[in-house]
């Protein structure tokens, strides 16, 4: 009788498991822009003007700004001599690889998930 309700036990408990591994789990919600800039970005840079500047440039109004030339702060010779502004496809090119996009930076950051580069620039836009 005992491996009767033995072997009912186990048979119950492998009958949850086969369930259970053919149950999806939900879907874990990314992370948002805001907290990904403040795990990822904002050991560097800032978003408030009135801070003061860190090791990188502040990031407040960064999208449409031209590159290397945020006021108060000291870009490397290669980002000074940058032609262009940020756009939402330069930022993705800087976040992907700083240096491929303006060879000589000191910027080491790189984010290879493009929805995570894709949140960041996402939340940059808003605080325009």
């Amino acid at each position: 009788m005992r491996a009767i309700v033995l072997g009912l036990c186990t048979a119950m408990v492998l009958l949850v498991r086969v369930a259970d591994a053919q149950m999806p789990l939900p879907a874990a919600k990314p992370p948002d822009g805001a907290t990904l800039f403040k795990q990822q970005c904002a050991v560097c840079h800032t978003l408030n003007l009135s801070e003061p500047i860190r090791q990188g440039p502040p990031l407040v109004k960064v999208v449409g700004r031209p590159a290397g030339k945020a006021e108060g702060f000291k870009y490397s010779e290669a980002l000074s001599k940058a032609d262009f502004a940020w756009d939402e496809a330069r930022l993705d090119a800087w976040l992907t690889n700083p240096q491929a996009l303006i060879p000589g930076v000191t910027m080491l950051y790189r984010q290879a998930k493009p929805e995570t580069r894709a949140a960041i620039i996402a939340y940059l836009k808003e605080q325009n």
